[in-house]
């Protein structure tokens, strides 16, 4: 893997955990560096983003003092989806009510332009990007 592109996966994770950044900007600059998806596991704490050409590079992340609920909510996760969205919470607030919801992890699609929350249970929600659909 090119240090350059690690260091992107590196920033972007730790930017996210730090609220310093924003889902839209961790989008924009994982497109640039090539991602075309990654996924969130809240209960290992790691981010594992994927490429085109099949490589994947792992990249563990802030840990939860929360375990997933055992009953998917998903109304709860997007309520909080709608709450970062308007700026409401941040990133720290999103994980936690997303955890609450009963929510696992996440797959982000950039090129599908969605995002699939899961539960425990495999119970599911997707979102799709503002402004698509």
């Amino acid at each position: 893997m090119d240090p350059r592109i690690t260091a992107v996966l590196q920033e972007c994770s730790r930017a996210s955990d730090d609220e310093r950044i924003t889902f839209p900007e961790v989008v924009a600059a994982l497109a640039v560096a090539g991602v075309e998806r990654y996924h969130t596991d809240l209960v290992r704490a790691e981010t594992t983003y994927y490429f085109p050409d099949g490589t994947t590079e792992r990249v563990e992340v802030l840990p939860s003092t929360l375990a997933p609920a055992v009953d998917f909510s998903a109304e709860g996760v997007e309520s909080a989806v709608r709450a970062i969205q308007a700026g409401a919470i941040r990133y720290g607030g999103f994980r936690e009510r997303v955890l609450r919801a009963g929510c696992a992890g996440w797959t982000v699609s950039i090129l599908g332009r969605r995002v699939v929350y899961y539960g425990r249970s495999g119970d599911s929600h997707t979102e799709w990007f503002p402004g698509v659909r």
